[in-house]
């Protein structure tokens, strides 16, 4: 009996683990004028460091999520202002 009882002490830790762990759910609205402001804290920050980031650098430095960085790098890409240098985004 004493072998049950282990059992079961392991797998409500398991659960309870478990029970910790949720993902963040991102949401934010995407339209022309909050991708615009992405894009200038995207390019602030990468005026800031003086040299390329990647995009998580970039997201982390700006203070906004990852996939606010990307709508910014991808705006700034469409219009010349940055450009791929190793892996990671600079100013053009």
């Amino acid at each position: 009996m004493a072998e049950k009882k282990a059992t079961r002490r392991a797998a409500v830790k398991t659960t309870a683990a478990a029970k910790k762990t949720t993902t963040k759910k991102v949401e934010f609205l995407i339209n022309a004028e909050n991708v615009g402001f992405r894009a200038g804290d995207v390019y602030q920050t990468l005026a800031a460091a003086g040299e390329p980031l990647t995009a998580l650098e970039i997201a982390k430095q700006a203070k906004i999520s990852e996939e606010e960085a990307f709508l910014g790098i991808g705006w700034l890409f469409k219009e010349g202002k940055i450009k791929d240098v190793e892996g990671k985004i600079a100013l053009a």
